[in-house]
């Protein structure tokens, strides 16, 4: 499902396995293309204008081109200096946008290639679900291919496939891939030198943004007629419409001089395209739910297909191939067919085995009284007010999952009075810095969100009780959901219980998974959401969890921790 989660596999789990089955099968890891340093584009960072005067700018580039002095394989991953969400890395990596394939001056020496090659050659590739879509992707389109062909698929984490497949099933263009290419057309065209005025053009693009981004930015997230129907976001829409095509004409004129120009208008061409597709599937109601989200830094406005149950179909039933869907999250309760319908494979073999963790010795559910619903605004306070016996009881060694920000940060900013722990708090620091100093950090308490609730391994003491504020249910702003939510309306089902329950236990089912990793593990899960006592779908939320022995007194956590 992640990078990290290919490493621990590759590194960790495979080597035990054929050690185990004393077999000598040739194994390879192969990540996207992002991971891996492009050496030509090293190469021209020192002509960018925008890193040529910034001295730390500067100093990033030393350490790049030390480490590409004796980097083999060129992992991104392997320059622990730079964190991997760090800017320069875009600048110094290639994109299917910008790569310019056998063209490359440095074609033979890739890192990207020598991956692929080392893949082809492999009896086992490890690869994460983003860069199979890709694959499919392109062969989809007739673009050639990224993996070898395969007898087996094995899709570990596999409960996250719908949410990939709904990516990578529609489109998006965002304000960031516009940028992107208006600095790649400026640094290309001072390389390939066409003799075309792009600069103009170019500004021009680069002026249209903002309106588009403030216009979103206003409103954060939504569906796409929030924008198409007020006519300032229109206006800001039709404009970069306006000034891609002028872009587009200038480029055409310029595309004989090289092959990057080439790409730049390709890359023109596309964008134009897509944004023309988004403004015609806003008008129209149809298999394609068009929406937008706004950051601070980047506008993206995405097209995601309502159903990808039959395009998955077309993935897993392929004829001559074996599909192994695997995760500890797949059914709910006994039951899979919630997510076998949601990839359009009700006739799929199932199988459910039971963890050979010992629950009712470990583990302890801990439900609190007396707690008001999360919708209440005396929540925050009470559900501070409930954990912090239990952190104490713990001596911290706790994570604190949220299913918001909002509620992550009120929290933390009170929990900064109690100074007995470390806190680490996502958004202080990267996801992989935050896991490793918890590790380190005796006592501490972790507060994260969605990314937290899967994923993170830790075994042993380290690890010893999760809070989770509320059940997980999917935002009601989000909408793909209510879209999907309202054809299972328009078709006689009940949107609540048909969807959103069985998606929200699947993901408690992950956020709970955070707490007995291993065999010797033992800790408190503390759910602190009444609902799940006073609503008859809790039992279904009850149900689907582990057979922990329940508790709703304090004091059984306390004796909990001491016998422990």
């Amino acid at each position: 499902g992640t990078r990290h989660l290919q490493d621990q596999l590759f590194f960790r789990d495979l080597p035990v396995v054929r050690e185990v089955l004393a077999v000598t099968a040739d194994v390879a890891l192969l990540k996207g293309r992002a991971n891996y340093l492009c050496l030509y584009r090293l190469k021209q960072l020192g002509q960018d204008m925008a890193f040529r005067y910034q001295k730390q700018a500067a100093q990033k580039r030393t350490i790049l081109e030390n480490w590409a002095a004796m980097t083999s394989l060129g992992e991104i991953a392997e320059v622990g200096e730079l964190d991997e969400q760090d800017p320069i890395w875009r600048q110094v990596t290639s994109s299917s946008d910008n790569c310019l394939g056998s063209e490359c001056p440095d074609f033979r020496e890739c890192y990207v290639n020598k991956a692929r090659q080392r893949a082809m050659k492999a009896q086992v590739v490890v690869v994460n679900h983003h860069l199979f879509f890709s694959d499919v992707s392109l062969k989809e389109e007739g673009f050639g291919e990224l993996l070898p062909d395969y007898d087996v698929v094995i899709f570990d984490e596999a409960h996250q496939l719908p949410g990939v497949a709904t990516r990578f099933f529609g489109f998006t263009l965002s304000s960031y891939q516009l940028n992107e290419l208006c600095r790649d057309i400026i640094v290309t065209e001072a390389r390939e030198k066409s003799g075309v005025p792009l600069q103009d053009a170019v500004n021009s693009v680069q002026n249209a943004i903002g309106p588009l981004h403030a216009a979103a930015l206003g409103q954060g997230r939504g569906p796409s007629n929030l924008l198409t129907e007020d006519p300032a976001s229109l206006a800001a829409i039709n404009a970069l419409l306006d000034t891609l095509a002028d872009l587009e004409t200038d480029l055409s004129h310029a595309a004989t001089a090289g092959d990057g120009l080439l790409r730049c208008h390709a890359r023109t061409l596309q964008a134009q395209g897509a944004l023309l597709d988004w403004l015609e599937h806003s008008a129209r109601s149809g298999e394609l739910v068009c929406w937008f989200e706004s950051t601070q830094n980047n506008t993206r406005l995405t097209a995601s297909p309502l159903s990808v149950s039959a395009q998955m179909r077309n993935v897993l039933m392929n004829p001559g191939k074996a599909a192994i869907l695997t995760s500890a999250t797949l059914a709910a309760g006994e039951d899979f067919s919630y997510y076998l319908r949601n990839l359009g494979v009700d006739e799929a073999q199932t199988v459910r085995y039971d963890s050979p963790f010992d629950y009712p010795r470990h583990a302890l559910l801990y439900l609190p009284e007396n707690l008001p619903e999360p919708h209440d605004r005396r929540f925050p306070d009470a559900l501070l007010e409930v954990s912090l016996p239990v952190l104490k009881a713990s001596r911290g060694r706790a994570f604190m999952l949220f299913t918001s920000y909002a509620m992550l940060h009120r929290v933390a900013k009170k929990m900064r009075e109690h100074s007995q722990w470390t806190l680490f708090v996502q958004g202080e620091a990267p996801r992989g810095e935050l896991i490793e100093q918890f590790r380190r950090s005796p006592h501490a308490v972790l507060l994260g969100t969605a990314s937290f609730w899967e994923g993170v391994d830790i075994q042993g003491e380290d690890l010893s009780c999760v809070i989770i504020d509320k059940l997980p249910f999917a935002p009601p702003n989000d909408p793909v959901m209510s879209a999907r939510l309202k054809k299972v309306e328009e078709a006689g089902g009940h949107p609540f219980m048909d969807v959103q329950v069985p998606d929200a236990v699947i993901t408690l089912k992950q956020g709970a998974g955070r707490l007995i990793r291993d065999e010797e593990d033992k800790g408190v899960l503390m759910l602190c959401d009444a609902r799940l006592l006073s609503k008859a779908y809790g039992k279904k939320f009850l149900q689907a969890l582990p057979p922990m022995r329940r508790t709703a007194s304090a004091v059984d956590v306390e004796y909990f921790f001491r016998a422990n």
